[in-house]
């Protein structure tokens, strides 16, 4: 376990110290994110219908 956690600790820090200045950004709350939200649903109900038919096909 001690030897998982040392060879981890070097990519937490990294992680940690990349993170630290995005966490600073102002961001604007009145930027609409329903656009890009609505491909990713639409992409993903594509995805799980052909996977359905993959496996009805198969059978």
């Amino acid at each position: 376990m001690k030897k998982i956690l040392y060879n981890s600790l070097p990519l937490i820090a990294f992680m940690v110290m990349f993170a630290l200045p995005l966490l600073a950004q102002k961001s604007n709350p009145n930027v609409p994110i329903d656009g890009g939200l609505s491909v990713l649903l639409a992409a993903g109900a594509g995805y799980g219908i052909k996977k359905i038919n993959d496996k009805r096909k198969k059978k």
